[in-house]
């Protein structure tokens, strides 16, 4: 088969929502006629904000996976810190913010340019080149975050004038916790060139919303629009050909993923508080992923069961999307959040379960919402289009229409629409 090289810092063990996206698209490549050449970090010098050693049985046969070595700031935190976990998110998984914090915070933003994780670009680009020149490979893929990834891609191209595809999974300087990070304004500067210099110079950028396709487009002095595809998250189908999952007793509202404090939650929980006691006394709120302990307060305050299961492989996050009555997903109110398209929704998609999502009501994610039929989204003040809603999914005399076909967002479909930007030497 054709190889398509592809440098990616989440790989299996690495888990989270980051390392599904390439996984997938390399699962299903070879049914496209590619293999695909993975080049990524060793996960001895990793710093993965989770783990799931279950993904590693993902990794399809016909895939060639490399590794490197690499220095990475984010451990070096951890053992200072002495905590379990490194941050991520903007510092989501740390609820109070300490001094250390506060130092790391500028530190991070104003000397770790793109981020972090450029430890690792010397290793991988060394053996980025050795890969390259060894399969003859003509079409390489960076992917990111971490958008230091794309430094990569970009020395690539000078050097050695591959065809380069930028995956653009999430906005760089425009992601809503980097204000966070106390730039000054030369790294604000420095920072922007890096983007720019990526965007403008590669051959083709991955987005995965409309809305993020602008927020590139408008970065760049030179028109982008014609080298800009949107492919966004999705599902795979073979997840969701589960064991028969076990009947719940009560009634259940699901959240999987992160939630921070940056998440206006306040006419969720008002419109919890307002539901009929009845249906009050059946249900049960399961958080399934990392919640702070100031957020899950606010929720024990409704006087509801609240369930906080924690992070759990993928293979267990997908059964508790089967065991729930109604999926959550909520988006955070922040600056251009109308693209934001997070790749559970996908799953929460795919699972056939009413969703109700609170965010833009004109942004990316509404739009599917609106056409699959999978749910409704409320603006953050609509309590009360919020309790309707809750009401009618539990009411057993309300029969909801069924979600239309979700077959565009299947990793199968995305996978076909990705490797159509591919070409092969002749």
């Amino acid at each position: 088969m054709k190889k398509v090289l592809i440098i990616t810092y989440y790989w299996p063990p690495s888990g989270g929502a980051g390392v599904q996206r390439w996984l997938k698209f390399a699962k299903y490549l070879p049914e496209f006629g590619w293999q695909p050449v993975i080049l990524t970090v060793d996960p001895k010098y990793a710093s993965y904000p989770q783990r799931d050693e279950s993904l590693v049985k993902e990794i399809g046969p016909d895939c060639l996976v490399y590794t490197t070595k690499s220095f990475e700031l984010y451990n070096l935190y951890k053992l200072i810190s002495g905590k379990k976990e490194v941050p991520y998110g903007g510092f989501a998984n740390e609820s109070k913010e300490s001094f250390l914090q506060k130092v790391s915070k500028f530190l991070r933003g104003n000397f770790l340019l793109p981020d972090p994780r450029k430890g690792w670009n010397k290793y991988a680009l060394k053996k980025a080149e050795e890969l390259i020149r060894e399969f003859n490979i003509e079409t390489v893929v960076t992917t990111s975050p971490p958008h230091s990834t794309q430094l990569i891609g970009l020395t690539l191209k000078k050097r050695l004038n591959i065809r380069w595809i930028a995956d653009l999974r999430d906005p760089w300087t425009d992601i809503y916790y980097y204000h966070q990070f106390k730039h000054t304004a030369l790294a604000r500067s420095i920072d922007r060139c890096y983007e720019r210099r990526v965007i403008e110079q590669a051959d083709v950028i991955v987005s995965v919303s409309e809305d993020v396709k602008r927020i590139f487009a408008e970065k760049s002095r030179k028109p982008i629009a014609a080298k800009t595809v949107v492919i966004p998250n999705g599902y795979d189908e073979e997840d969701f050909k589960l064991k028969a999952i076990p009947a719940e007793t009560r009634k259940i509202i699901t959240y999987t993923g992160t939630i921070s404090e940056a998440y206006d939650v306040d006419k969720l929980l008002e419109a919890l508080v307002r539901l009929n006691d009845k249906l009050k006394a059946e249900l049960l709120i399961r958080f399934v992923g990392k919640i702070p302990q100031t957020v899950e307060q606010r929720f024990r305050d409704t006087g509801l069961e609240i369930e906080l299961v924690g992070y759990v492989d993928h293979n267990k996050s997908i059964e508790y999307l089967l065991r729930s009555d109604l999926l959550l997903l909520v988006l955070p109110k922040v600056k251009n959040n109308k693209g934001i398209l997070t790749g559970k929704f996908f799953e929460y998609l795919a699972a056939q379960k009413p969703i109700l999502a609170i965010g833009p009501v004109d942004g990316d994610l509404s739009k599917i919402i609106l056409e699959t039929n999978c749910g409704r989204i409320f603006d953050y003040t609509d309590s009360g289009g919020m309790i309707r809603f809750i009401h009618n999914v539990f009411d057993p005399e309300n029969q909801l229409a069924k979600s239309v076909s979700t077959e565009l967002y299947s990793r199968r479909e995305l996978t076909r629409k990705m490797a159509g930007l591919f070409v092969a030497k002749s």
